[in-house]
């Protein structure tokens, strides 16, 4: 078949369709998100400026949220979200909100807001309260381990 205008024309529309469709078919490797967000609420809801404040896990509220990164961020209080928006990157947890302990062994996993630690002013949070006990026998370097780790997960 010889090609003419009028057959370059009819192919150029089910190739700009192609692309976008085989895009959504086909998507490259998986990516860890930067911020772990179950149902778009990052870490389950839970206020993290609380963590810092009133030195524990507190739940947030629906009408106090922060969207940052792609997720909604839930506070306590309209002071905590104020907080919050302030300096986002001083209240956030380490990691994206993803297991400390997961990250220092190179993937991620869930958390529970329970299992916490604040570490030179840093937010870490794991799994649950035993991979935390887990995480504590080093500390420094299981937070080496997950800051040379991280890069590449939250990017690949």
């Amino acid at each position: 078949m010889a090609l003419s205008r009028r057959s370059m024309l009819w192919m150029v529309p089910g190739a700009t369709v192609a692309v976008p469709l085989g895009t959504l078919l086909f998507p490259g490797p998986a990516r860890a998100a930067q911020v772990n967000a179950e149902d778009g609420v990052a870490v389950r809801g839970t206020d993290v400026v609380a963590y810092f404040t009133e030195g524990r896990p507190t739940q947030g509220r629906a009408e106090f949220t922060r969207m940052w990164r792609g997720a909604a961020w839930r506070f306590a209080s309209a002071a905590n979200r104020d907080r919050f928006a302030a300096e986002p990157e001083r209240y956030a947890p380490a990691y994206g909100g993803f297991c400390a302990y997961a990250v220092s062994e190179g993937y991620t996993a869930p958390i529970d807001p329970a299992a916490w630690r604040i570490v030179d002013g840093r937010l870490f949070l794991n799994y649950d309260r035993s991979v935390q006990r887990r995480w504590e026998r080093d500390i420094p370097g299981r937070i080496a381990r997950a800051d040379a780790n991280w890069p590449g997960l939250s990017t690949r």
